[in-house]
């Protein structure tokens, strides 16, 4: 019995750390932001795919699952599946960007933001939990900075497996899970912009 849960608990932990996240410049430069107070972000989820189906085919596949074991839950779990882009990712992708860039006096927001992130989520991971094993939730994300007056694109900047996971492995809803990996996109490109442009640090 020992065997087995040590054997468990070894796959968890395969499952958990095997791949890296990783935020790579494709193109252009960052030395738009050296100067920049306020930065504008949109989000858009243009022919993601989640796990090895499209997001088409697996949201129809959900609703089906749920309404056999339950009429209407089905509905419910696409409300809260589209719901929690607004509600939950966003929101947290953004409140962790504030967090770290208020050390060099930048934030998010609009009004008067020269440059625009247009940030696509290309590959969703739901991931799972079972208590005695799980796999994270992860993201993959491709980001274009782009000057707002003139729609010039100024960097392309993907960022890939963007993964964390409750540390009492409690996480056991998808929203909670994937709400995790968007807050710690925002937070490793925050500090990705602090370190490849040398922003200082405001006393």
């Amino acid at each position: 019995m020992k065997k087995t849960i040590t054997t468990l608990l070894l796959l968890c932990c395969i499952t958990t750390f095997s791949f890296a996240q990783s935020i790579v410049l494709t193109s252009g430069s960052i030395d738009f932001i050296k100067d920049q107070k306020i930065i504008d972000f949109s989000f858009s989820y243009e022919e993601m795919l989640v796990g090895k189906l499209t997001e088409n085919e697996y949201v129809n596949k959900k609703i089906s699952d749920y309404n056999k074991k339950e009429e209407g839950k089905g509905e419910q779990w696409k409300e809260a599946w589209y719901g929690d882009r607004k509600e939950r990712f966003e929101p947290k992708f953004l409140e962790l960007f504030d967090k770290y860039m208020s050390e060099v006096d930048v934030e998010a927001g609009t009004e008067g933001a020269q440059y625009r992130i247009e940030i696509n989520t290309d590959f969703t991971e739901p991931g799972w939990n079972v208590g005695v094993m799980r796999q994270n939730a992860s993201i993959d994300l491709s980001c274009k900075v782009k000057n707002i007056e003139t729609g010039e694109q100024v960097a392309s900047i993907k960022i890939r497996n963007a993964s964390a996971n409750n540390f009492w492995g409690t996480d056991f809803t998808s929203g909670y899970r994937v709400q995790e990996t968007y807050a710690k996109a925002g937070r490793e490109l925050a500090k990705f912009f602090i370190k490849k442009a040398k922003l200082r640090t405001v006393k």
